[in-house]
């Protein structure tokens, strides 16, 4: 019986040994096969240069001059930091949950092998984060692997349980080549950089920021276990659909934490009771500072992207979503903070105005100030919503009016804040209508640097650019050209006086039909013999007409394409009023020209680009060339300041701030009939800044000209914006303070037009300031 029963059990350890040597033998010859690809049933594996050089998606960066990120481009969010940067409540934290013998391995935790050898085929078995890392870096287990790469797809790869397991076996070899290359503290890192937290963010710092507004050095525990809580599945454990789950899967994190040590368990429960206390905001294309001006250079990069691709192999194309590329433009975060708050804080006011001036009553009106019928149906029909509805029912108006009277939930915008409501398509057309825009653009008019941009009140809402994609009438804005030619041409000085009295042009002047007569903008005139610089103060309409009389509308279109305007200009009478479009970005450029002593200097956005370690691809410089003569462009600093310094100038107002005493600052105020427009340009020596408000629609604006002139809708956005400039004394040490402009050396002229020269430049100078 012993005998039998020792045979028995001497078979069966035959029977395991043989089962084990055998399995062994199979799985060593099956880990050969893959990583040898044999007969290319397998696919093959990443390079040793792959190995060496992982390609990771990872967001470009856009940098403002005082070195702050202000934006990024991306597909994937992806923002790496170096281990170095990590916190230990996030490297703790990972291995407490993930991989507790991260430490230990060499790549492949025996354990967990064991157990997946034990079920293959199936997608049972827990791997170390070295493994996991090669299944992000290579994505073993997508698409991106195999089928959209021949290289990687073996015959056998195409039979489903199959798959997975060349996928696993693959990222142990991986696993085992990358331990071998990079030290555990580069595997963590890499390893956090890659992953995906859900909510487009990849990469704890994208996922810290996203999450919790916080940098990731600086998250807590709690916060670092609820971060990589969602790793096992963001989706699942998404806080902003589930946050019973997410505390749920925070709180397991938290008892591994005190499984393995790394806090004590009264401690982590005490943790589990806390609040998941996020601060959630998705950063996209909507989100961050100066979103007018990323996208508006966007392009340009994908330009100068395409030039250096040009000369480069294949494989070392540089994309602009996926490369991490650093982009340093000239916008200060200072300086364009102040101005998107300066912005805020104006337009809520002046639609608050707007909404109360037309309370009971439309705001869309023809000239005589009467309701223009079917306003709202004509601007449906121009848009692509209409267009789209047209062609989806075959033109049968019908359904499309149907179906755009038909309300449904949405989210409008607000100044309080994110609405969200029922509204039809209609209604939704006649709630933005009513609301007034905005352009403002302020540039350093030395060196070029635009410091901020904001080309609307909210971008998420409001895509249009009001700075260069915008062109309106300048109205008087545009009357330092006239004078400014005048001055250049030699037919007058900033002395000179003219009478305010009728001017008519007529068939010698290239009318046709008729003659026209401007008037002021009260209707009166006043007769009396005013200074060339008390007139442009004033703002006084015949002046700018006798000399447009005198001068011809050919030389101040001339006079005006020199200093930066680039648009065509109408060469009729009405262009001394300012009849012909313009852009913000023209008005600071050529406005600029008067700061620079003559100069006209390119506005320059993008100062270099670099690659993500910092080698310089393309470096920008502006471009700058005499336009006008220096003494012309500094007398037109002083016929500007006229309009705060003269009894009644347009832009008297200013002297209620803080911007004007001891300091020189010149101003234009600019209003289009109707008041369709409100345009306000200011001019230091070291800022020029153009302000433009309206509806964007001409024939949406106020009844009045108290309500709606450049000095009421434009000109208290620009001395918010210099007020907050000039409080900031990092600004101030930069060069960014009062000052007076520069005079060109040995200039003479009788400032005081009392027929007595002062030589004495810093004389000259002082007389002008306030």
């Amino acid at each position: 019986m012993f005998e039998f029963e020792e045979g028995k059990y001497l078979k069966l350890i035959r029977f395991t040994y043989k089962f084990l040597l055998g399995s062994t033998l199979f799985v060593v010859l099956f880990i050969t096969a893959v990583n040898f690809n044999f007969l290319w049933l397998f696919g093959g594996m990443p390079s040793l240069y792959e190995l060496e050089n992982p390609k990771s998606q990872e967001a470009s960066l856009l940098i403002s001059e005082d070195g702050q990120e202000i934006g990024k481009y991306f597909r994937e969010n992806r923002n790496p930091v170096e281990f170095e940067d990590l916190s230990p409540s996030i490297i703790n934290t990972l291995m407490a949950t993930e991989d507790a013998r991260f430490t230990t391995h060499s790549g492949i935790d025996m354990r967990s092998m064991m157990r997946v050898v034990l079920s293959v085929g199936t997608s049972g078995g827990g791997s170390t984060i070295s493994q996991q890392l090669a299944k992000n870096l290579f994505h073993t287990r997508s698409v991106e692997f195999g089928e959209d790469d021949p290289l990687y797809m073996g015959l056998l790869m195409k039979i489903g349980g199959l798959k997975t397991a060349i996928a696993k076996v693959k990222e142990w070899i991986l696993a085992i080549k990358l331990e071998r290359r990079y030290t555990k503290q580069e595997i963590m890192a890499m390893y956090l950089n890659e992953v995906s937290f859900g909510n487009n963010a990849y990469g704890i710092q994208v996922a810290c920021r996203t999450y919790f507004q916080k940098d990731v050095k600086t998250v807590s525990l709690p916060e670092a276990a609820t971060l990589i809580g969602l790793l096992q599945n963001p989706s699942l454990y998404d806080p902003r659909i589930r946050p019973e789950k997410t505390l749920e899967r925070r709180n397991v994190v938290l008892g591994q934490l005190a499984k393995y040590d790394y806090v004590l368990e009264d401690d982590a429960r005490s943790m589990m009771e806390s609040p998941l206390n996020l601060k959630f905001k998705v950063e996209n294309q909507n989100t961050g500072a100066a979103p007018y001006f990323r996208e508006s250079i966007r392009k340009q990069i994908l330009s100068v992207i395409k030039e250096i691709n040009a000369d480069r192999p294949e494989d070392q194309q540089i994309n602009l979503y996926t490369s991490g590329l650093r982009i340093y433009t000239s916008i200060d975060s200072r300086m364009q903070k102040y101005a998107e708050e300066s912005i805020q804080e104006h337009m809520k006011a002046e639609q608050s105005l707007f909404y109360s001036h037309w309370r009971g009553r439309n705001p869309w009106v023809n000239e005589e100030m009467k309701e223009i019928k079917g306003f709202l149906k004509d601007a449906m029909k121009r848009t692509d919503r209409y267009r789209e509805l047209m062609t989806a029912y075959n033109n049968d108006e019908f359904k499309v009016w149907e179906e755009l009277n038909k309300k449904v939930k949405m989210t409008v915008f607000s100044y309080q804040g994110d609405i969200d409501t029922t509204m039809s398509s209609m209604d939704s057309l006649n709630y933005y209508k009513r609301i007034l825009n905005c352009g403002f653009m302020a540039m350093d008019p030395t060196n070029g640097h635009v410091k901020a941009w904001i080309g609307g009140i909210n971008y998420k809402y409001f895509k249009f650019d009001h700075i260069t994609q915008s062109k309106r009438q300048p109205g008087s804005t545009f009357k330092p050209f006239v004078y400014g030619a005048a001055i250049e041409n030699e037919i007058a000085t900033p002395c000179d006086e003219l009478i305010d009295e009728p001017v008519t042009f007529g068939e010698e002047d290239g009318l046709t039909n008729g003659t026209w007569t401007p008037q002021n903008s009260d209707g009166k005139y006043s007769y009396e013999k005013l200074k060339l610089r008390r007139a442009m103060a004033l703002s006084i309409n015949t002046i700018s007409a006798k000399l447009m009389k005198e001068m011809g509308p050919q030389k101040i279109a001339e006079f005006a394409h020199k200093a930066g305007i680039s648009s065509a200009l109408y060469e009729g009478p009405s262009l001394c009023l300012g009849a012909s479009e313009v852009s913000v970005f023209e008005q600071v450029s050529a406005y600029s020209t008067f700061a620079n002593a003559g100069e006209r200097i390119e506005p320059i956005l993008i100062l270099k680009i670099t690659d993500k370690v910092g080698n310089i691809l393309r470096e920008f410089s502006p471009t700058a060339k005499a336009a006008i003569k220096p003494e012309t462009a500094y007398l037109m600093t002083y016929m500007l300041q006229g309009a705060v310094q003269e009894p009644g100038g347009t832009a008297e107002g200013l002297k209620r701030t803080s911007i004007v005493a001891g300091n020189e600052i010149g101003a234009k105020t600019g209003t289009t009939s109707n008041y369709s427009d409100g345009w306000f340009m200011g001019v230091t020596q070291k800022l020029v800044a153009g302000v433009w408000v309206g509806g964007d629609d001409r024939s949406i604006h106020f009844r009045s000209l108290a309500l709606g002139q450049g000095a009421k809708m434009a000109m208290p956005a620009y001395a918010k914006f210099m007020e907050k400039v000039y409080s900031d004394q990092s600004l101030a040490i930069e060069g960014y303070r009062k000052m007076p402009f520069l005079k060109p050396e040995k200039f003479v002229f009788d400032f005081t037009c009392s027929g007595k020269v002062d030589i004495d430049s810093t004389a000259v100078q002082n007389t002008n300031v306030q």
